[in-house]
Formats: structure tokens, C-alpha cells, sequence
């Protein structure tokens, strides 16, 4: 196999099996577990040969996920991750951070990626697989072929019927609910609560992020009717005053504790938790919360160094506040102590499992931000904290590379953006993308004299960057009088001038295909 036959096998893959990237989520979802456990069975069920932690929910899953994965490394296992979509490569899917070796995180190869397709493929054809199912497969055999100690699975749509499904977890979690793939999931909140709680099994704990009004009665019903313990994270960090005696889980103690405290798995006999939790006394919840290390995950939120792991993290965004608290709340139902070295773990997330496009600075001077945040619960925030920075004086020009996919609520986006901000309408190369005359022409009736059509990714951060320099950059008819790209040609130039020693950022999102595009274009950008 060389790098031509490998690309080719791969572009085969995305073209005849419907994946998200091309077709969006109405062709590439395909609901149902019969399919995937009938490959699983095929394979010789390596979704059984590690043991692992499923996580689910609208935003911050994929944080959440690689802050597990960096967590438990830094206590000596040998760590799996699969997440989804990739900013660059492939394999970025499929990455394992070995904690006993000290070695840095590595991606599945190119011939474990080449070995799988060619020995698969016949199954592919015959179970009808989507792309999503192929990758969930191709993650299950590498993890198990390498003898993880325990993988972090990242649901990836929904959970009841999503293909990573047929995995029984050390605990199910759920970072956030907001509207997005409605269409696949429900047009409520609690409707697309109930989706994500289908990833809950009898025994194991749950942990959702947050507790509201219209989602908590949807989990409390799906716990109870699975049989498994339910914590809330909000409801545990911070809380001063909050001892074992108030932190107990209301469903199936004795289940959770069986499968709990079982130290051996066919792959591995290392324990997720200290050593000797068996000998611990108390009953109940207060033996169970004791051995899972609570109280002292509380201490650091009582002590202050909670504040202060969230200045040093590497993973930056006001939301990581509460994604590290779920992870906090995973960790205590897994016996994980929160060591000194589980703690820098969490900080270095980013660089220890090579984790982008989360709130990412790409660039200093002029300072380029990413992020891959898409919809908008997320977006929201990001906005939010764009505007904060003009607020505060951080920034006092703010330049947005913005490109959309065709089915996202435009809409409802809208009113969330800043309306200080300078934006450059760009479309991705993916046949999903909202084209980028049409984007120019909803933001400049939304914000008149604001908008500039930039076209591709490339040339629109190449506009910003003009821009962000003050380089007496002048654009061709694209500029705030309002031309659209198609009567371009016939406009005057117009220079869009950057006030004296202003200090711009530019922010690139919209989309995960803007962001990696971005990420190509910035690297040939360097000198």
C-alpha cells in the first residue's frame, strides 16, 4: 500500500457510503442498532473487549470526551478515544493516549485504516452500513486490537439509536440538550433529551451536566425506568456544604456497585478506581460516594483551585467551566481521585490528546480564534464572549470569517451575532454549505455596512488578515455598500479602513468544514 492507494480507498469509502461530510445528517443517520450489532457479531464483538465511557448531549461533548480521555491516562491507563467529525485527517476519529508509557497520543494508522476497509468491505455492502457505522466498527476493532484499558466514545447523533449504542459503559454521560437536528431528534428540548438518555443502561451511573425544568423529568424517567443511578453534576460542584449523606443516587445502588467493582475484563484487570474500595466501611450511598472520591472533589471547588485549573487549561471558552464540572462528576462515579496529576491532565487536554478547534487562538498578531461551534446553544456563547472582549477593552475590533451549512436555522443565528462586528461571508467546499452570495446577502440586510462577500475560506482569511494589518487592503465592489458577489465586477474598489492602533481578533466558525479549511489556509499562509 502507498499514500495514492491509501487516499483512494478512503475517498471510496466517503463516496459510496453516505457520510455527513457530503451529504449532511438526512442521508448519512440512519437509526437503528441491528446493522452495527450484526457487524460487531461479524468482527467477533470487539465492542466487548474494553471496557468504556459513552458520551452524549448538544455541545460540549467532545471537551468533555478528550478531558475524560486525558483524566484517566494521567492515572496509568491505556486510554482510547473516538470522537467525530475530524478538522484534517481521518484518524483523528480514532486516537489512544497510553498513560503507562509516557509516549505522546497517538492516531490509528494508515495500515490499521488500509487492513479494516480491505478486510471489511464485503460487509459493508451486505449490512448496507453507513460511513458512521463503518468508523464506529473500524474504532471498536482498533481499541480492541491495541488492548485499551477503557475507550471514551462520543456519541455521534443523539444516542437511543446512534451506532456507538451497543457498547454497555462504565457510565453514560450527557453534557448539554439544546435544538439541533431536530429533524432526526424532536423539535423539543425534552424530546431531544429523551434520545440522549437512551444511551443509559440498567446499573450503570448516569451524569447529566445540568438539571432544568424541561429536561431533569425526562432523565429521572429514563433512569428509572433503565435501573440506574443518576447524579446531576450542577447539583454536586460547587457545594460547600454538601456531604456523602446528600449526595446519594436514587436507583439500583446494588447494581451499580456489582458492575462497579469488578477489577477484571478479558483485555485488562487494571481498576478505574483505588485500589481498596472493597475495604472501605460505611453502607450505601455513603460507601459508594467515600470510595468514589467526592468529598475531595468537592474540597476543590471549597478551596478555590477550581478558578484556577480553568485559567491554566488549555481548553479555553466561559462554557469549559461546565464541561469540567461534569468531568469532575464522571470521574467520582469512575473512583478516580483527583490527583495532582489527573488535575494537570485536565489542563493540558488540548495538547496531550492533540485536540482542536474548541475556542482555539490559531494565530497571535493579529490573533485568530476558532471554533467549530455550530449551532446556536453554541453559538450563543460564543458570541456572547466575542462581545464581552469589545466590552472589556481585550479587543477593539472584531472580525468575523463566517461561513454556514444550508440547514442550519440562519435565522435563529442571526440575532445572536455582535452587532459591532465587521463579517466575511465564506463558503466551505462541501455541497452542504450555504452558498456564500446568499450569506452575504442576509447579513448585510442584517447589519448594513457591515458585511463583505470573501468567497472561499482561503480568500476570506486573507481578506481578514488584510483588514486585521491595516494594509490599505481595497476590495473589489465586496465592501460595506452592499454589492453582492455577482455584480462584484462592475463595483469601484472600496477600502474598508481599521481604526489607528486598534487591536483586531479575528474569529473563524460557522462550521467544522470552515475551521479546517481555515486551518489549511493559515499553514500556507505562514511565511
Amino acid at each position: 500500500m502507498n499514500d495514492s492507494e491509501y487516499q483512494h480507498k478512503l475517498e471510496r469509502i466517503f463516496v459510496r457510503f453516505p457520510s455527513v461530510q457530503n451529504t449532511g445528517f438526512g442521508e448519512a443517520y440512519k437509526p437503528g442498532l441491528a446493522h452495527m450489532e450484526e457487524f460487531d457479531t461479524r468482527m467477533g464483538n470487539p465492542s466487548k473487549g474494553f471496557r468504556s465511557i459513552h458520551v452524549a448531549g448538544t455541545n460540549g461533548k467532545g471537551s468533555v470526551a478528550n478531558m475524560l480521555a486525558s483524566a484517566l491516562a494521567a492515572t496509568g491507563l491505556k486510554v482510547g478515544l473516538y470522537t467525530s467529525p475530524h478538522i484534517l485527517d481521518f484518524r483523528e476519529r480514532m486516537r489512544i493516549l497510553d498513560g503507562s508509557t509516557g509516549e505522546p497520543v497517538y492516531l490509528i494508522s494508515k495500515d490499521d485504516v488500509w487492513d479494516f476497509l480491505s478486510r471489511w468491505e464485503e460487509s459493508f455492502d451486505e449490512l448496507k452500513l453507513s460511513f458512521f457505522e463503518i468508523t464506529t466498527g473500524m474504532a471498536f476493532w482498533w481499541f480492541a486490537k491495541e488492548k485499551v484499558d477503557v475507550a471514551v466514545i462520543e456519541v455521534g447523533l443523539g444516542g437511543r439509536l446512534d451506532s456507538t449504542n451497543i457498547i454497555t459503559p462504565e457510565a453514560a454521560v450527557v453534557t448539554s440538550i439544546g435544538l439541533d437536528h431536530c429533524a432526526q431528534l424532536g423539535s423539543t428540548r425534552a424530546a431531544i433529551a429523551g434520545e440522549k438518555a437512551g444511551i443509559f443502561k440498567p446499573g450503570v451511573p448516569a451524569v447529566v451536566g445540568t438539571r432544568d425544568v424541561e429536561t431533569a423529568p425526562v432523565f429521572e424517567a429514563a433512569a428509572s425506568a433503565a435501573d440506574c443511578p443518576l447524579i446531576f453534576a450542577d447539583e454536586r460542584f460547587p457545594s460547600a456544604d454538601a456531604g456523602p449523606e446528600k449526595l446519594g443516587f436514587p436507583h439500583s445502588l446494588k447494581a451499580f456497585q456489582a458492575q462497579h467493582l469488578q477489577k477484571n475484563t478479558d483485555n485488562s484487570n487494571k481498576s478505574l478506581g483505588p485500589e481498596n474500595a472493597d475495604s472501605e466501611s460505611g453502607t450505601g450511598s455513603e460507601k459508594l460516594l467515600a470510595r468514589a472520591g467526592t468529598q475531595a472533589f468537592q474540597a476543590l471547588y471549597r478551596t478555590g483551585r477550581i478558578e484556577k485549573l480553568l485559567e491554566k487549561m488549555d481548553l479555553q471558552g466561559e462554557w469549559q467551566a461546565e464541561n469540567l464540572r461534569t468531568v469532575l462528576a464522571v470521574l467520582t462515579v469512575l473512583g478516580t481521585e483527583p490527583s495532582e496529576e489527573v488535575l494537570l491532565a485536565i489542563a493540558h487536554t488540548a495538547g496531550r490528546m492533540d485536540f482542536h478547534g474548541r475556542w482555539e487562538m490559531l494565530q497571535r498578531d493579529p490573533d485568530v480564534l476558532c471554533d467549530i461551534g455550530h449551532n446556536p446553544p453554541a453559538l450563543a456563547r460564543n458570541f456572547a464572549q466575542l462581545e464581552e472582549y469589545l466590552r472589556t477593552g481585550r479587543y477593539d475590533r472584531l472580525i468575523i470569517v463566517y461561513g454556514v451549512m444550508a440547514d442550519k436555522d440562519l435565522d435563529g443565528i442571526i440575532p445572536l451575532m455582535p452587532r459591532e462586528a465587521d463579517y466575511i461571508t465564506v463558503a466551505p467546499d462541501t455541497p452542504r454549505s450555504l452558498k456564500a452570495d446568499i450569506l452575504f446577502e442576509k447579513l448585510s440586510a442584517a447589519f448594513p455596512g457591515r458585511a463583505v462577500f470573501g468567497g472561499s475560506v482561503a480568500s476570506g482569511i486573507e481578506l481578514a488578515l488584510g483588514l486585521a494589518a491595516d494594509i490599505g487592503l481595497h476590495l473589489p465592489g465586496t465592501g460595506r455598500r452592499g454589492a453582492s458577489a455577482r455584480s462584484s465586477r462592475s463595483q469601484p474598489e472600496v477600502r474598508l479602513p481599521i481604526p489607528e492602533g486598534s487591536k483586531p481578533l479575528i474569529y473563524i466558525g460557522g462550521s467544522t468544514f470552515v475551521v479546517s479549511e481555515a486551518v489549511i489556509a493559515l499553514s500556507h499562509h505562514r511565511p
